[in-house]
C-alpha cells in the first residue's frame, strides 16, 4: 500500500472532520459525557478495527480518547487510514448517550 504525499492527506482532511496530521499520524481527540463512555466507543472501535485488521492507536485519559492512524508496514499515512477515519467517525457519531 502506497503512502500517501501531505497533499493527498490534506486533501483528504476536509471530509474527516475532529482529524488532523499530527507526527506523521491522522489523529482525533474526543472528549465522552463518562469514563465508562469513552471505553464503550474504544469497544466499538476495536470491534471493526479487528474486523478490518487495521488498528489504530488508542490513548484514553480519563474521558478523552485519542485515536491515532498510520500504518506502520507502509511507513506512513495510506488510503487503509483514512477509510479507518471515515468508519470511526461513524462508529462515534453511532455512540450512544
Amino acid at each position: 500500500m502506497a503512502v500517501l504525499s501531505n497533499d493527498q492527506v490534506d486533501a483528504a482532511l476536509p471530509d474527516l472532520p475532529g482529524w488532523e496530521r499530527a507526527a506523521g499520524a491522522l489523529r482525533r481527540s474526543t472528549k465522552f459525557p463518562t469514563f465508562l463512555d469513552g471505553i464503550d466507543a474504544v469497544r466499538r472501535v476495536a470491534e471493526f478495527a479487528e474486523e478490518k485488521d487495521h488498528h489504530p492507536d488508542i490513548d484514553i485519559r480519563w474521558r478523552t480518547v485519542t485515536f491515532a492512524l498510520v500504518t506502520h508496514s507502509a511507513g506512513g499515512i495510506t488510503d487503509k487510514d483514512v477509510q479507518m477515519a471515515t468508519e470511526i467517525n461513524r462508529i462515534l457519531a453511532d455512540q450512544p448517550g
